[in-house]
């Protein structure tokens, strides 16, 4: 499968998976020198490869990419290893950020892949300046992070895995979330 259209599919994925809705998130994948990213306003569910944008690492951003394009390209240039950036907006793992605090997963599997998920508090009014050097130097170290009150960014080795984080992230948060609800765990 080309790789644009494994990006679409991935990206209508988290959208039929309820962690993104119809045109929220973005996410690209490395192309040797350069990278595929969703365009700006894109809508999950009738997105098609060839309205991708591909991007220079190093150079011009062309007009009509996601809002978080520099933010992508900010993320590949700290991590030699990155093959794909995924941000979604799952939201129960939001939900449970939106005091500052970094989450701990409580479940098995959160633990096993990421023991602990960096929260990043930004004044979202400078989001666009802020947000790409501050999420680059976390994701540099970990999978995953979130933005306060905003969203999940998860960086993989491959696409597979970039949707795997995301996606592990957001039940993790779930299960914590029930946890809390069902009166098992306080505090998490």
């Amino acid at each position: 499968m080309a790789l644009t259209h494994e990006l679409v599919r991935y990206y209508r994925l988290l959208r039929t998976h309820g962690v993104n809705d119809s045109h929220s998130g973005n996410v690209s994948v490395r192309d040797g020198d350069a990278i595929w990213i969703t365009p700006t306003g894109a809508c999950a569910d009738t997105l098609r490869p060839e309205r991708l944008l591909r991007v220079p690492l190093e150079g011009p951003i062309p007009a009509g990419g996601s809002l978080d394009t520099p933010l992508h390209l900010a993320v590949y240039r700290a991590n030699p290893t990155a093959g794909a950036v995924f941000h979604s907006h799952g939201p129960h793992v939001v939900a449970l950020t939106l005091d500052g605090d970094d989450f701990f997963p409580a479940d098995f599997e959160g633990q096993y892949y990421f023991p602990r998920v960096p929260v990043i508090d930004l004044d979202l009014s400078r989001y666009v300046e802020e947000a790409p050097a501050r999420v680059a130097e976390v994701l540099a170290e970990h999978r995953v992070c979130v933005v306060r009150g905003h969203g999940v960014y998860c960086q993989g080795e491959e696409m597979d895995l970039a949707y795997k984080w995301s996606c592990s992230v957001e039940l993790s948060a779930r299960t914590a979330f029930l946890a809390r609800m069902a009166g098992t765990v306080t505090r998490i």
